[in-house]
């Protein structure tokens, strides 16, 4: 599990982010920083390792400006389990935080499902052997002969087979061959799909929390027999449909349950969003929803802080996953939360704003940036879009003075400025304009296509 950390290096980790975050080297740097420390500590003396705790991180900023995309990115980087989750959500009506254990179980629902997908891989030759010989079955079914070996001629060549299971066999390894090198793809067979029957369980009588009700339903599943479904499908499908099927029973699903935890518990990260809507602004007393805000606070306290959660693949202990939280924080101010989780969130990273240069650079440097994204759109049509540097430069400029007259809401402005620019293409394409055309976005165009973004002041039903 450590081994993947060992080649990220908190430089590394920067220059990875780069290929898909402009700016924001601050918080690249202490996500980085935080991600290198979870290598640290599992490589540090025994004795010390439980009491090394993580720096959780809040990043302050406002809409739009990078804070989900660093922590999914992060995760992605490390291989390491996401959630992401609302901290408004516990504010509901009829919700007020009861079920803030949930984005834990989530998580170790995301490591279950990582390592499954794992475990798949290791085991996929041999599955693959047992699909063939499923759909080899199915085409041709074997017959058992009197066994009679083959006898050679003069000349050193076979004999015709002198029973039937000798020609059945010769038959099924021609087909097989033919399976192997997709030749029957397209051909129908039959095939048992195994379904398994769970039942939907309501409880009649007193409140049932998610983790007993998860069990209630996979102990009644597990009783209930797994039934077999006859499907006629092409080879294609088949495969696709069995290999997932014969893959599962290779798997000790125990173990993986295990590494799953151990995962989370290790590398997990969980993303808070809005945490600056469960803060209070002490200014105004302690009365109304205050009231059921500061409750929420309080019952994220011991999630965040370290404790055992009890999820239906067993006890996941919280103490060291890493735990960024994020909010715009234009009403109240991180100093309205409570002191307690204050205290959980020591490090403190501020985003920027987005520029117009950094426009500038979203448009044009990211993988995936959204001109790269309307490029391979339109080269399913067999249409080359290009764009001129001077386009780009207007765009970012438009976006920057709309966000600037109106809401701000950073990077996602481009794509409404993107769509607004290219949705005639988009309309045209392939009616009006077919395959193996060119269009060019120049400087002008933009100009012409969105002068009035910047006339209109109102921008109403432009706002996203």
């Amino acid at each position: 599990m450590t081994e993947h950390l060992n080649r990220l290096t908190p430089r590394q980790i920067v220059f990875e982010l780069d290929q898909y975050i402009i700016g924001q080297n601050d918080a690249k740097r202490n996500v980085a920083i935080a991600l290198r420390n979870r290598w640290r500590r599992m490589n540090s003396p025994a004795d010390i390792q439980k009491e090394i705790i993580p720096n959780n991180i809040l990043m302050i900023g406002a809409t739009g400006v990078g804070k989900t995309e660093i922590a999914r990115r992060l995760a992605k980087i490390a291989d390491a389990p996401f959630v992401k989750v609302e901290a408004s959500k516990f504010t509901e009506v009829g919700y007020v935080g009861r079920d803030v254990e949930s984005m834990v179980r989530d998580l170790v629902e995301q490591a279950v499902g990582m390592v499954r997908m794992q475990k798949k891989e290791e085991v996929k030759i041999k599955a693959e052997q047992a699909v063939e010989d499923i759909i080899l079955d199915a085409l041709i079914p074997p017959v058992h002969g009197s066994g009679v070996p083959r006898t050679k001629t003069e000349n050193g060549t076979d004999e015709m087979p002198e029973d039937d299971g000798e020609l059945n066999q010769r038959t099924r390894e021609r087909f097989r061959e033919k399976i192997r090198n997709g030749e029957l793809d397209s051909r129908k067979i039959e095939i048992e799909v195994q379904q398994n029957q769970m039942p939907n369980v309501g409880m009649i009588g007193g409140a049932v929390d998610d983790v007993s009700m998860m069990n209630i339903q996979e102990m009644i599943g597990n009783m209930m027999p797994r039934r077999g479904k006859k499907r006629k499908v092409t080879v294609e499908e088949a495969r696709k449909i069995l290999l997932d099927e014969e893959a599962s029973k290779l798997i000790d699903m125990d173990e993986v349950k295990v590494e799953a935890i151990k995962k989370a518990e290790n590398l997990g990260i969980i993303f808070i969003d809005e945490i600056d809507k469960v803060a209070s602004s002490r200014s105004g007393g302690s009365g109304g929803p205050d009231v059921s805000r500061e409750g929420v606070q309080r019952d994220l306290l011991p999630i965040v802080e370290g404790s055992a959660v009890n999820t239906k693949h067993g006890v996941i202990n919280t103490d060291h996953i890493l735990f960024v939280a994020a909010g715009a924080f234009h009403v109240s101010k991180p100093s309205d939360l409570i002191p307690e989780l204050q205290g959980r969130f020591p490090i403190r990273v501020e985003l920027n704003s987005l520029t117009e240069s950094d426009f500038y650079q979203i448009l044009k440097t990211p993988k995936n940036a959204l001109t790269k994204q309307y490029e391979a759109m339109m080269e399913a049509e067999g249409v080359e879009l290009t764009f001129e540097d001077g386009a780009l430069q207007e765009m970012a400029k438009i976006a920057f003075e709309v966000n600037s007259e109106v809401e701000n809401i950073g990077a996602r402005r481009l794509q409404t400025v993107m769509s607004l620019l290219l949705n005639d293409f988009m309309f045209d394409i392939p009616d009006v304009i077919g395959a193996d055309s060119q269009i060019t976005v120049t400087a002008e165009m933009v100009s012409e296509k969105l002068s009035h973004l910047v006339k209109n002041r109102d921008l109403s039903q432009y706002i996203l």
